[in-house]
């Protein structure tokens, strides 16, 4: 909103500034940061109040868990809402791509927000049903693919960019439509089975985030893209706004749910912030590159459906628990250790995916 400023510029004046994706980023950041800490505070005694018990805590999770009992869940609500704010804020509004990505976003969100509504309603940890979720996850999905791929450049539609190799696209003709849907859905529910401890799931979702934002200023730039060699998306750019707002309602967010916890994101948050991710990597055609970046959260869903279908098969666990961050808390590793060694983890595997922007 704030970009149309610039049309009171004569070229040399502060309203100049807003020109510039930089500025605009910083003012994202700033915007939703001090969103979450005005509103944080407040939103969570309505949630305490409105919710009384709480979150329920699974009876067969790790014994640690019972003391969480009362912690009021749908904080995903301030990430959300600072995000969005300040999106629209300082984004500019002609934009498909941050429309895009911002639909995505609510809509995953509204599904997580209806999951977590039932489970504080019924005090059961049986939300939506699974169907229902993933019947309404992929056809947002479906709207988002198509929607991005009307706006790519016509070279890069149904195009699989291949990183590190130069200049290497892989036409999936009618099939992309398809693997972008796994690429959103598969994102948004791999972000959702992290999210089980205090802090766990926000720091890498922002990591990654941060890093899918860089590509997207990255590819969004034509002199940018002569110099890496990856391909050019014009209009990309504009996601650096909205990732760096995910960064500062992540950072406003996480004040209020560091160890330990005084609320929880629930779904209403980890769908959102998965969805969100995943469409980013759609828009900017680094699907594949998701996978490095977010590679803790493939790793969290690979462990889930090792675990069920080795069980089916066997009878038997290959983990104590999944997904794999319960597997470390009954070996007997403290909460934080864990949550701050994935965190390690999240920012290596970021440092790797950047570094394809590059390696050619």
């Amino acid at each position: 909103m704030l970009y149309w400023l610039t049309g009171l510029s004569d070229g040399g004046d502060f309203f100049n500034l807003f020109r510039y994706i930089t500025f605009r980023a910083g003012g994202a950041f700033m915007t939703a940061l001090i969103f979450g800490f005005i509103f944080g505070k407040p939103l969570i005694n309505v949630l305490r109040r409105k919710q009384g018990k709480g979150q329920p805590i699974r009876d067969d999770g790790p014994e640690g868990h019972f003391s969480k009992a009362g912690t009021p869940t749908m904080g995903g609500l301030l990430i959300v809402g600072a995000l969005v704010t300040s999106t629209l804020v300082w984004a500019r509004w002609d934009n498909p791509y941050v429309w895009m990505v911002l639909f995505v976003t609510l809509a995953y969100a509204a599904i997580g927000f209806a999951d977590d509504y039932a489970k504080v309603s019924k005090q059961n940890t049986k939300g939506v049903s699974g169907k229902m979720r993933l019947g309404l996850g992929v056809i947002i999905a479906v709207l988002a693919s198509i929607w991005a791929t009307m706006h790519h450049p016509e070279a890069l539609q149904n195009q699989l960019a291949v990183p590190v190799f130069k200049d290497t696209l892989l036409n999936l003709g009618i099939f992309y439509i398809p693997f972008a849907i796994v690429v959103i859905v598969g994102s948004a529910n791999a972000v959702n089975l992290t999210d089980g401890l205090d802090g766990l799931a926000i720091m890498p979702a922002m990591i990654a985030a941060s890093t899918l934002g860089i590509i997207a200023y990255a590819v969004g730039r034509v002199d940018f893209t002569e110099y890496l060699d990856v391909h050019y998306v014009p209009g990309t750019g504009e996601i650096f706004i909205f990732t760096s707002a995910l960064f500062g309602a992540g950072l406003g967010f996480l004040w209020y749910n560091a160890p330990p916890a005084a609320v929880f994101m629930g779904d209403t948050g980890s769908l959102a912030l998965g969805g969100a991710l995943g469409a980013i990597a759609v828009a900017t055609k680094h699907e594949l590159v998701l996978a490095v970046v977010g590679g803790l959260f493939v790793v969290e869903a690979l462990s889930v459906i090792i675990q069920v279908l080795y069980f089916k098969r066997t009878g038997r666990r290959v983990f104590l628990m999944a997904p794999i961050h319960h597997h470390y808390e009954k070996k007997g590793w403290a909460e934080p250790t864990i949550v701050i060694r994935f965190w390690i983890i999240s920012l290596i595997l970021a440092m790797i995916g950047l570094a394809t922007l590059k390696v050619r």
